[in-house]
């Protein structure tokens, strides 16, 4: 099943008696633990009928004790197994799980890696249970998912702004629901939420930010580079280094690869590029002009050199800070 699908189907109060939510991406599997945790059970019902565990303080029995109790004046009991990857036996749950109890919801949360669902016990899970993989979002699907939370709390944004929080916040799905959270709570519903906002809310700069030095280089405008250059130096906290270069490697990564694709339909590159817009790629293919395959090539080769020179991987800085060596870096980048 699906996010939405889990969700839709709690939201009924249609419960299954046992939930494992595993894989990479937390902010998922906390969504869905976190709505069993306040909405399954009324508040009175709690006290006595719900019970918070952690995989690093208990063994199977002590999850199997708990979930083969009756609820006292309730339809339902509640067990939540937080951390349920360090359990070191959590596979010989397999004897409850082929027999649960229908009056239990047991939810497994097993974080930060995929569990093997083809195992014995993965199958019994999936065949007794609802059985949701939490993937990580690639960075491109990022925008539409800020959109479509933004949704949820009667909020638009506008395509540039969305970029600008999906390249500054990467893929933390947590994090970035924290901050459109922010947004949502100083701004009033029905708002079309912009670059002027973000800047005002989050702290990012509309004016000097990662997206707009990239725009910069895709037109090869040196006096803008070198304003947000400056403005980076001045501004380490805000622009760190490594995110930088990462940034810039994705960018040049793509404008190599349209030097093969240039003479293919612009559906296709987008498509190909994992671009969002029609726009951005008129960006990319600006830079076509201003940087040869060759050039190219030696600049991908020079971040990669400044991404561990920056890691102080083989490198003595000699007492250079991150702002010398991005300016370092740039001009070796443009020129």
């Amino acid at each position: 099943m699906t996010y939405q699908q889990i969700l839709a189907d709690l939201k009924k109060k249609n419960f299954k008696p046992i939930y494992f939510l595993h894989g990479s991406e937390p902010y998922f599997i906390d969504a869905i633990s976190n709505y069993i945790e306040d909405h399954a059970l009324s508040e009175s019902e709690r006290s006595f009928n719900q019970v918070v565990l952690y995989g690093r303080d208990i063994d199977h029995l002590t999850v199997i004790d708990n979930a083969r109790r009756y609820p006292m004046m309730s339809q339902h009991q509640v067990v939540i197994v937080k951390e349920a990857q360090d359990m070191k036996d959590l596979k010989d749950l397999e004897k409850y799980v082929s027999n649960p109890l229908n009056s239990t919801i047991l939810v497994l949360c097993h974080k930060h890696k995929t569990f093997n669902t083809t195992t014995k016990f993965g199958k019994l899970l999936q065949e007794k249970g609802t059985v949701f993989d939490s993937k990580k979002l690639y960075d491109n699907q990022v925008p539409d998912w800020i959109h479509d939370y933004l949704q949820h709390q009667h909020l638009k944004i506008t395509p540039g702004a969305a970029d600008l929080l999906a390249e500054y916040l990467g893929t933390d799905l947590s994090l970035i629901a924290h901050e459109l959270d922010k947004l949502a709570l100083h701004l009033p519903k029905g708002t079309e939420i912009t670059a002027d906002h973000v800047e005002e809310h989050v702290g990012i700069s509309r004016e000097y930010n990662i997206f707009e030095l990239q725009k910069a280089l895709s037109n090869k405008d040196l006096g803008k580079i070198a304003r947000i250059v400056h403005n980076f130096e001045q501004n380490p906290k805000k622009n760190p280094l490594i995110m930088v270069i990462s940034s810039l490697a994705s960018f040049f990564t793509k404008v190599y690869m349209l030097h093969f694709l240039k003479n293919a339909p612009d559906a296709d590159v987008q498509k190909k590029l994992g671009l969002r817009s029609p726009y951005a790629l008129k960006e990319y293919r600006s830079a076509l002009r201003h940087y040869t395959q060759a050039k190219t090539e030696q600049i991908i080769s020079t971040l990669k050199t400044y991404d561990l020179m920056a890691k102080g991987v083989d490198y003595n800085s000699t007492g250079k800070e991150d702002g010398e060596l991005l300016k370092e870096m740039m001009w070796k980048v443009v020129n």
